[in-house]
């Protein structure tokens, strides 16, 4: 089965057309207000409303009101949640979405015993760890640290780009990545070369 690849934190409309172009199965929008690549409701309403059916928009929150996360999708077409806090199981599906809870992966994380924990996920996006923030690190973690079998699909992500992530599809054979930095020109707006090269590096590791 191939590795399937997100490119997340989209903030423009041409840096989304650009991602679908090049390939990409899923675009990914921040919801949390102090990332710089945060988008409001209408911003992201208005570029969802140009991707075309097939290509999966998936909404990132971090220890959000729910009554955030309800408007988020009344108003914008979301077909995955991604959770990146400290957001618990019964939490996350009370929404009654698909979703994905990130998790910050270091030498004691237990993947197994959380991919029980969260059963009713759609799958984990492991990130590196870093005690001062969530996510956005551009930081790889030791791979080997990802089990041979999981309960649940597992999506890495964390300093992936296109030098390195033809080399992480074929050392954990994951179920997708996750890009966000790595295809960046400065923080918020993605580089359209780097785009292509990074969905170029991906079909390359699926091969």
């Amino acid at each position: 089965m191939r590795t399937r690849a997100k490119i997340c934190g989209i903030t423009q409309t041409s840096d989304a057309m650009a991602a679908v172009e090049a390939g990409a199965d899923a675009l990914g929008f921040v919801f949390y207000e102090p990332s710089p690549r945060f988008v409001d409701i209408n911003r992201a309403k208005l570029i969802c409303g140009e991707i075309a059916p097939f290509i999966n928009t998936v909404a990132l929150f971090l220890n959000a009101n729910s009554s955030y996360v309800e408007e988020v999708l009344a108003k914008v077409r979301i077909d995955i949640i991604q959770f990146h806090g400290d957001e618990d199981e019964a939490y996350c599906r009370s929404f009654n979405r698909p979703y994905l809870k990130a998790l910050r992966v270091k030498e004691t994380t237990d993947l197994t015993q959380l991919a029980e924990t969260y059963a009713s996920a759609s799958g984990l996006l492991l990130d590196a760890f870093d005690s001062s923030q969530y996510g956005g690190t551009g930081k790889t973690f030791d791979w080997d640290l990802l089990p041979k079998t999981s309960a649940l699909p597992l999506i890495l992500a964390g300093g992936l780009n296109p030098s390195n992530v033809c080399d992480a599809i074929k050392k954990t054979s994951v179920y997708a990545v996750d890009v966000s930095s790595g295809v960046e020109k400065t923080k918020g707006v993605k580089d359209h070369q780097l785009i292509q090269q990074f969905m170029q590096e991906v079909k390359r590791g699926n091969q």
